[in-house]
């Protein structure tokens, strides 16, 4: 059974309010109507609500069961603006800049999920990526274990049962360019910690390389190397359960008639279900390269290592996409005691 199914049905025994700064986009409207439609919680849609009204209008689209919020009319804008000029006080922003700031759909969003006004924010179906990223980077904090944010793309098949009953955790797809060792072995912790929350699945993390248990020294399968060995340290010190191998090629981390050829043996040999790649520049063509050519379903950037969850959806995502990612960060404000009964 695919993923987002999962998710649903999770969903609808815990509902989650998800904002959506950019509420009068159709393709958020109609995932917007798929989640009432549903009963998974509450979508909020923020801006005009004379264009929001006539867009849904366009498309037939009731908005009955949804929020629609127009952040400078909102009771919320001032104590939000206030709060936020607070939070950026030794950047030096002033009251002023903190409302004109907060007059951007995606800051006022995130501030609501900031506090806890909402569970979870999509954004970025109509702007770039910068502009979607740099309120969630500011306004909200990292994970206590975590030294830096990155990325996660879900590929998601009906059928093919490569990784976690045919879903794949592939990072950083969107974040840093050029992760070092250490920013690699964070990427890889806090990405399985996502896998592992959204499964129910001990995660088999690969970290992937263009060579399997070289023994060369050149730079780039140094830092994997490294990698591996900084993330694995650190998931035995914080008694996490996952699993964690590399350097791996990518045949070697998902087919394991591919790893047994190679005399690889290891938990995640051939049964990977977290893919870490090595830079931003692999990731990202990776993910697309599957997406395009094998027509995966594909989730995200789902944010990772903030302490709340977030997503960061492309300018070419459509409705089916931007309701995968607002099941999945959705699913990520539930309880993990609620879902499975554990901690």
């Amino acid at each position: 059974m695919p993923l987002i199914p999962k998710l649903i049905e999770r969903l609808q025994r815990h509902p989650k309010r998800v904002v959506f700064p950019e509420g009068s986009d159709p393709r958020v409207l109609q995932a917007a109507r798929q989640w009432v439609t549903r009963r998974m919680g509450v979508p909020v849609l923020l801006g005009d609500r004379t264009v929001i009204k006539g867009a849904a209008a366009k498309l037939d689209i009731n908005l009955e069961g949804m929020r629609i919020i127009e952040p400078e009319r909102s009771e919320d804008f001032a104590p939000l603006a206030a709060e936020f000029a607070q939070l950026r006080r030794t950047k030096g922003l002033s009251a002023d800049e903190a409302k004109a700031a907060l007059r951007d759909t995606n800051y006022f969003a995130t501030m609501m999920l900031a506090t806890a006004r909402v569970d979870a924010v999509v954004a970025g179906a109509t702007v770039t990526a910068s502009s979607a990223l740099r309120p969630l980077f500011q306004i909200i904090p990292r994970l206590e274990s975590v030294r830096v944010a990155s990325s996660l793309m879900i590929l998601d098949f009906d059928e093919n049962k490569v990784g976690s009953d045919g879903s794949l955790f592939l990072a950083d797809c969107g974040v840093i360019p050029e992760p070092t060792a250490e920013q690699l072995g964070d990427i890889a912790i806090s990405t399985a910690m996502i896998a592992h929350h959204l499964t129910n699945e001990i995660p088999r993390v690969a970290m992937l390389s263009y060579a399997s248990k070289s023994t060369s020294s050149q730079p780039s399968l140094v830092k994997v190397r490294t990698a591996t060995a900084l993330a694995r340290a650190k998931a035995e010190a914080a008694r996490l359960p996952l699993e964690i191998d590399g350097e791996l090629q990518l045949d070697a981390a998902l087919d394991a008639r591919v790893a047994e050829t190679k005399k690889i043996s290891s938990v995640v040999a051939g049964r990977a279900n977290v893919l870490i790649f090595p830079d931003l520049n692999s990731a990202n063509i990776g993910y697309k390269l599957v997406q395009i050519l094998a027509g995966a379903n594909t989730f995200g950037q789902i944010l990772t290592g903030l302490s709340r969850p977030a997503a960061e959806i492309s300018r070419g995502a459509s409705a089916h996409d931007i309701f995968g990612a607002a099941a999945v960060v959705g699913c990520q404000a539930i309880d993990r005691r609620l879902l499975y009964g554990t901690v």
